[in-house]
């Protein structure tokens, strides 16, 4: 479980493609830290860390399915890419965000980008089966980034990204076109199952 607030941004070290893809990020977390088997938030997918490097080398690897390379942006990641993490939440921790499971839905697509005083307004596109999940002042992440949303239309909605979350999260560096990893709110995919019940 996560809650969507960006802790540190690393950079694919390598990637391998052997049955399954097995991808090494170098971090700024004490790895030392980081537990064989814990869940990581990698650009919003959660992740098992099955390697880590020392405490001088801070790197820690992971593995991903073929239905996880499905489902997200993963596929396309190639080394010196940046990610953004978020290490698991711990009983007790702040709730900053929103609930985050790292279950990523689905790829959402950058359709605009534009000024808006000191923020940046950003349009994207869901893919048609999500986006009734997206709801004016409803929550997203997107890349693992908590959002509000704040327009809805059709497919597309918009979010502002606050200089803060520009400047400590790889949102800053998107550009129109590009694709992101989404997670819709996990209240409205629960309310939407019991009412199809």
């Amino acid at each position: 479980m996560f809650t969507g607030i960006i802790t540190d941004v690393g950079q694919v070290r390598h990637v391998e493609a052997r049955g399954d893809t097995h991808i090494v990020i170098a971090t700024h977390y004490d790895v030392s830290s980081v537990a064989l088997g814990a869940s990581i938030a990698c650009s919003g997918i959660c992740l098992t860390v099955v390697d880590r490097g020392s405490a001088a080398d801070r790197w820690f690897a992971v593995t991903a399915s073929g239905e996880t390379l499905s489902r997200t942006t993963l596929g396309r990641w190639r080394v010196g890419d940046a990610v953004n993490l978020e290490r698991a939440m711990r009983i007790g921790d702040e709730l900053g965000g929103h609930i985050v499971t790292g279950h990523v839905d689905g790829v959402a697509e950058l359709k605009d980008m534009h000024p808006e005083g000191e923020s940046v307004r950003m349009q994207f596109e869901a893919p048609l089966a999500l986006s009734r999940f997206i709801a004016v002042k409803g929550s997203v992440a997107l890349d693992g980034v908590s959002l509000t949303v704040n327009d809805v239309d059709g497919p597309r909605f918009g979010v502002n990204i606050i200089p803060h979350t520009q400047d400590v999260t790889t949102l800053g560096r998107l550009h129109p076109s590009q694709k992101v990893n989404l997670e819709i709110d996990l209240m409205a995919r629960y309310v939407a199952r019991l009412i199809q019940s």
